[in-house]
């Protein structure tokens, strides 16, 4: 049930009760000190760690991208070995795409998302805690390889048959494709805490027509992390069962393709261009209002291209395969659909231009940055539209010319916007501005390098000159564009070290600046940087731009007139909407600080770290210590049973302090998990009839895991499923001894089925080593008793749960949650089962 938003803030409390408030707040948000720090699951701590460490990544990358300069500067140079400039390339392009483009906006978003949508925190902070310290990790790992001379050699791409050649990749693959893994967590765990946050935690009144384009686009970006990174993730899976079990998915002798990991890595390698893209014009969607100090034109044009280009960012990919033969048709569809992708890109850019023509321009570092990487941007957009017609690709395909383009969209669209987002947004880390005339030097040194440097690249291709090469002869025409391109790249690197000069330089005699510095409409500058809780009272919102719409707003949310100016629960807490409108409908308990998050990070990162190096019991324990800290983690940090089922919140309106089902942020979460989840089970089943296309004989003359056993499998998972549903509904007609017998019976059932999954390849001998039909049938099966494995133990949980009074009639998140892990769940059986059981009689 939600609640009617007052349209009129409360009466001010006398100065003795806001102070005895305001102490109340700063003890339950304070930060811990010492050790206990790096516990802490402020948004505003972990998106600063997050930043920073991306930042680290980016500048060592940079390090490794100037060794390469070095090494091209002229002809025939011997300044490191062919096999380090490998891996340094290869680090570099890794580094720059998974280690900073992606986190760099995931830090952004945790630290700015609460004060921007006017809510005290986002709904899982110990879940961005968990994602940091995941992606630190498989971080340090991946880097730290190349010092051991094992980094990854084969390209940031990783294409089969070299990557999988173990005597000439090493180790290196498997760091990558682990460690990769590794941060995949992070970035998945981040896409679900801000769609959540977005959807369900907005200041009451903020309809989701009234969200700041910012919100908008890191919504539209988290949901193409929901379809991008799962492909890629499956494909690593395959990609690592045949390195290390041999299981020929890309060898060609044994029915496998290496075309399938193309597939499979650039599903989801183009969108990743465009979730890059988009945070970095939501930055832009901030600046530019403010110092065009009107609200920006177009909201709804801007936000339809947004989500256009979102959407034709997945029918692009095989405009990087044009040269590997294949049919004329899906040729020309794939050119076109990366013809179109233009169109809201453009609608975007004019946008912009339209809103600094109709105001009045401040022109500042924000906007220098701003403008000049919008203009980088384009030119690399313009030769995009080149090599998405697919004679010319031919010609340029794996040449320098692509190089060029790739830096020109992704530097001139992601780093120039960061940079100009570090400045708008550095107040709010100290209440202090960045340099200007520091801000100018840098913007022209690494405006005037970065085109010294990647433009003659252009021309290097055109002249031949291909990607990856170590050296080249003197007399092919290519050494006068090298240079000039090295001398370029050490002049941004310039640029780049002095941004960070700016920012790590002592400002202690620097005086502070307004709390709102540039005079944004929006929310995020409404707070002081010295206090942790967000807002010091969750506001109503009536306007796009309400700072500049909504007279004494700022001055009623510091005098705590508004929702939550009180904390006498002695917790954090924070009000969930609902997801059209904005009504409250909970207020929210969030958890605090807490260790669990590092030990279970820690712990998924030793198992990632000992499957690389084969440590078998290492792996098994490290998996033991990671489901041990996530089942406390949930035990203790979620479905609490509160005191009462209601809470006063303020301004006259009591409401629910638990709630379950599409009310409950725990059903979304489960929800959007599953939805990546399924994504990834999708891409397994694409390569699965990917192979049944290009062969004669799917099969290879192989036994299948015939009809019984899988049809036993998916009876026993749909019976399992009927199960669960009995459960939930006699839980909630207040039946403990029935729901605990039904999940018993339901787990007992799913054991069984997880059983029978595997008994069918098990019983016919397939032996996955010999040829590719086996493997994928394995790999299939796998996936699903997986799944069913972890549908047991939610189902034994919920069990336990019921047993110990956690879980009734009134309070059933836990159970409404597993149900819906179900639904996908008995989906997953029913598809796997049947196509392996029944598909190899009907095809």
């Amino acid at each position: 049930m939600s609640a009617n938003v007052p349209l009129a803030p409360a009466p001010e409390a006398p100065p003795e009760i806001r102070a005895a408030q305001e102490e109340r707040l700063r003890k339950v948000w304070t930060t811990p000190s010492g050790w206990r720090y790096w516990t802490s699951v402020n948004n505003t701590e972990i998106g600063l760690w997050y930043g920073a460490a991306a930042f680290i990544f980016m500048l060592f990358a940079g390090l490794l991208g100037l060794m390469v300069r070095v090494q091209l500067a002229v002809p025939e140079n011997t300044f490191i070995s062919a096999d380090l400039f490998n891996q340094a390339f290869t680090l570099h392009g890794t580094i720059m795409m998974f280690l900073f483009a992606v986190p760099i906006f995931e830090a952004v978003a945790i630290y700015l998302l609460p004060s921007m949508l006017g809510t005290r925190e986002l709904p899982f902070p110990r879940l961005s805690a968990f994602g940091f310290w995941s992606f630190a990790l498989g971080g340090v790992f991946v880097c730290g390889s190349i010092f051991f001379n094992a980094a990854p050699n084969t390209g940031w791409f990783m294409y089969p048959p070299l990557a999988t050649d173990k005597e000439y990749s090493g180790i290196g693959a498997d760091i990558w494709l682990l460690g990769l893994s590794f941060i995949e967590v992070a970035s998945i765990a981040a896409a679900v805490e801000l769609i959540v946050g977005i959807m369900k935690c907005r200041a009451p009144g903020m309809r989701i027509n009234l969200m700041p384009l910012f919100a908008w686009y890191l919504l539209i970006v988290a949901g193409m992390i929901l379809f991008a990174f799962p492909p890629l993730i499956a494909g690593d899976i395959l990609f690592e069962m045949e390195r290390m079990f041999d299981w020929p998915f890309f060898d060609a002798a044994r029915g496998g393709d290496p075309l399938l990991w193309q597939h499979l890595f650039w599903i989801f390698g183009h969108p990743e261009v465009y979730i890059i893209f988009l945070p970095a014009i939501a930055i832009m969607a901030m600046v530019v209002p403010t110092f065009s100090q009107r609200p920006i034109v177009g909201y709804s044009w801007i936000v339809l291209a947004a989500v256009g280009t979102g959407f034709l960012s997945f029918g692009l990919w095989v405009h990087h395969m044009f040269a590997t033969g294949l049919p004329q048709m899906s040729l020309a569809f794939f050119s076109a659909a990366s013809e179109a992708v233009a169109i809201p890109t453009g609608v975007q850019i004019f946008v912009f231009i339209a809103t600094m023509l109709a105001g009045r321009v401040i022109f500042s570092v924000p906007m220098l940055f701003g403008a000049g990487g919008l203009a980088i941007f384009i030119i690399g957009g313009l030769t995009g539209v080149m090599v998405a017609l697919v004679p010319f690709d031919w010609q340029a395909h794996d040449t320098y010319f692509i190089v060029a383009h790739l830096h020109y969209v992704l530097i001139g669209g992601m780093l120039f916007p960061v940079v100009a987002g570090i400045y708008y947004y550095y107040p709010l880390l100290d209440g202090k501005k960045l340099s200007d005339r520091l801000g100018k030097i840098a913007f022209w040194l690494m405006f005037t390098g970065f085109n010294t440097a990647f433009f003659p690249m252009h021309f290097a291709g055109l002249r031949g000159m291909p990607r990856r090469v170590f050296t080249y002869p003197a007399d092919v025409g290519w050494d006068w564009f090298n240079m000039i391109s090295t001398i370029g790249a050490f002049i941004f690197a310039a640029g780049v070290g002095l941004v960070v000069i700016d920012v790590v330089r002592p400002k202690k005699k620097q005086p502070r600046c307004p709390e709102n510095p540039w005079n944004a409409g929006t929310l995020e500058f409404i707070g002081s940087p010295d206090e942790k809780w967000g807002v010091r009272s969750v506001p109503v919102i009536h306007s796009r731009y309400p700072v500049w719409d909504q007279k004494d707003l700022v001055e009623n949310i510091s005098a705590g007139r508004y929702f939550l100016p009180d904390s006498q629960s002695g917790q954090r807490e924070t009000l969930v909407t609902t997801v059209l409108d904005a009504r409250p409908v909970q207020c929210l308990r969030v958890g605090g600080t807490s260790v669990v998050t590092i030990v279970a990070a820690l712990s998924l990162g030793g198992v990632f770290i000992a499957l690389t190096f084969h440590w078998w019991l290492v792996t098994i324990a490290c998996a033991v210590i990671t489901l041990g800290a996530i089942l406390y983690w949930l035990w203790t940090g979620t479905a609490t049973i509160p005191e009462s089922d209601d809470y006063d919140v303020g301004m006259g309106v009591r409401l629910p302090v638990y709630a379950s089902g599409p009310d409950s942020v725990g059903w979304w979460a489960m929800f959007i998990t599953m939805v990546g989840d399924g994504t990834a089970y999708a891409s397994l089943i694409f390569g699965y009839f990917f192979y049944w296309t290009i062969h004669d004989d799917f099969t290879g003359g192989h036994a299948g895991p015939g009809v019984f056993w899988p049809m036993v499998a998916l009876t026993l998972f749909v019976i399992a499923w009927g199960a669960m549903l009995a459960a939930r509904s006699l839980n909630a007609h207040d039946r403990p001894r029935l729901t605990q017998a039904a999940l018993g019976v339901a787990a007992l059932l799913s054991l069984g089925g997880c059983a029978a999954g595997l008994a069918g390849p098990f019983a016919y001998e397939m032996d996955p080593t010999l040829y590719v039909y086996p493997a994928i049938v394995w790999v299939v099966a796998i996936w699903t008793v997986v799944h069913g494995a972890v549908g047991i133990i939610m189902q034994l949980y919920c069990l336990a749960r019921s047993l110990t009074g956690r879980m009734t009639a009134r309070y059933d998140m836990d159970i409404d949650n597993v149900v819906l892990y179900w639904h996908f769940m008995v989906i997953t059986a029913v598809t796997s089962f049947g196509v392996l059981g029944l598909f190899p009689l009907v095809r």
